[in-house]
C-alpha cells in the first residue's frame, strides 16, 4: 500500500498538505489536484478511521524523553523537529526525568490537547500507554521498547555493548567492568548483555558479573560506581560505559586517581559530550541519534496520514571509533 509520503513526493508537496486534502481542509486548487492525481496513480486510500481522528487533532506532536540534559536525546530531538516542521507540524518537547508519574502526566496532556501523535523514549518498562492508544492516536517508541505492539526505532544495543568490549579485549585488557543504566530499562539490559557475552566467551573463568554495576544514566551515576569498582580487592583494568554521561563520570574519577586512558581502558557507547581527554584515548561506539529522530518522525507522520500497515521496528546500526592505544601502554 502506498504511503502519504509517497503521495507527497509524487505530488511535489508536503505530507501535511496531503493530509489537508484528504481531511477536507483549505488547500489551493492546484495543490489539491496534484495530490488527488498522485493518489490515484499510486492507488492510495487513506484510512477512514484515522482520517476521522485527524480532524479532531492539532498539528502538534509530543516528544517525550527521559533526560533533556543528555546531548544524545537533544540530538534525537533535532532530527524529529527537522522532519516535523518540514511537514507543517510543531513539536512539544517533554522531559520525564525517567519518572513514570511525570511521563504519565505528559501522555495525558497529549490526549487532552488533542496532539496528533507521540514519539516516546519510555521512562521504564512500566510505562502505561493504554489510555493514549485507546484514543487511536499513533505512538512511536524510540531508543527502547514499551511492551506494546507499536512502531519503534531502536539502536542495535547488544551489538554496541559487544563492539565496545571486543575492542578492549583486542587491546589487551582482561578485567573489563561494565557500568550501565537502571536495570528496569531495556537499553541498559541489552548493552550489558553484549558486554557479558564477550566476557564469557573470552574469559570463562572470570566472575564477570562481579564487575557489572547498574546505576543512573547520568554523570553522577558513572562517578559513584567507578569509585566502587576501583575500591574492589582486585579492581578492573578497563571499563565499558553503557552511555555517554556514564562515560564522562567514569573518566572524571579515573583522572582524579591518575589512571587516565590508555593506562586504564575506557570504551563508551555514545559520543562523549565533553571530556578533558583527547578523543583518541577512548573507544567510542557512535549512535546515530539524529537519524533515529528523523526515522521516528517519518514513521509517526505516516501513521498520522492514515498508514495502517502492521507495526514496524527499525534497528539502526552503530559505528565504532577505536582508541589509538600505544603498544607500550
Amino acid at each position: 500500500m502506498a504511503t502519504i509520503y509517497e503521495v507527497a513526493r509524487l505530488a511535489g508537496v508536503s505530507p501535511a498538505t496531503v493530509s489537508r486534502v484528504f481531511n477536507g481542509m483549505s488547500v489551493s486548487p492546484e495543490r489539491a489536484e496534484a495530490v488527488r492525481s498522485a493518489a490515484a496513480q499510486l492507488k492510495f486510500t487513506p484510512n477512514r478511521t484515522a482520517r476521522t481522528l485527524r480532524r479532531q487533532a492539532s498539528e502538534v506532536i509530543a516528544l517525550v524523553i527521559p533526560d533533556i540534559e543528555n546531548p544524545y536525546f537533544t540530538e534525537m530531538a533535532r532530527g524529529v523537529e527537522d522532519v516535523a516542521s518540514q511537514a507543517g507540524y510543531s513539536v512539544v518537547l517533554c522531559n520525564s526525568d525517567s519518572q513514570i508519574e511525570k511521563e504519565a502526566t505528559y501522555l495525558q496532556i497529549a490526549i487532552s490537547e488533542h496532539m496528533a501523535g507521540v514519539i516516546l523514549a519510555a521512562a521504564s518498562d512500566h510505562t502505561n500507554l493504554d489510555a493514549l492508544l485507546a484514543t487511536g492516536r499513533p505512538v512511536v517508541a524510540v531508543d527502547r521498547g514499551t511492551g506494546y505492539d507499536i512502531d519503534g526505532v531502536m539502536m542495535s544495543n547488544r551489538s554496541a555493548g559487544q563492539a565496545a568490549t571486543e575492542n578492549l579485549v583486542q587491546a589487551g585488557y582482561r578485567r573489563i567492568a561494565c557500568i550501565t543504566g537502571p536495570e528496569r530499562i531495556e537499553t541498559a539490559q541489552e548493552r550489558a548483555a553484549g558486554w557479558r557475552s564477550v566476557m564469557l566467551r573470552n574469559f570463562p573463568d572470570l566472575d564477570a558479573d562481579g564487575l557489572l554495576r547498574y546505576s543512573t544514566f547520568r554523570v553522577d551515576g558513572g562517578r559513584e560506581v567507578m569509585e566502587e569498582l576501583l575500591a574492589l580487592p582486585e579492581p578492573p583494568d578497563a571499563v565499558v560505559a553503557a552511555n555517554n554521561l556514564l562515560g564522562v563520570g567514569a573518566i572524571q574519577v579515573l583522572s582524579e586517581h591518575g589512571m587516565t586512558p590508555p593506562r586504564f581502558g575506557v570504551a563508551v557507547v555514545g559520543s562523549l559530550p565533553f571530556t578533558t581527554l583527547s578523543p583518541s584515548a577512548v573507544t567510542v561506539v557512535r549512535l546515530p541519534a539524529r537519524h533515529m529522530g528523523v526515522t521516528a518522525a517519518k514513521l509517526l507522520l505516516e501513521r498520522i496520514g492514515g498508514d495502517d500497515q502492521p507495526p514496524r521496528t527499525v534497528v539502526l546500526r552503530n559505528e565504532i571509533q577505536p582508541a589509538r592505544i600505544p603498544l607500550d601502554r
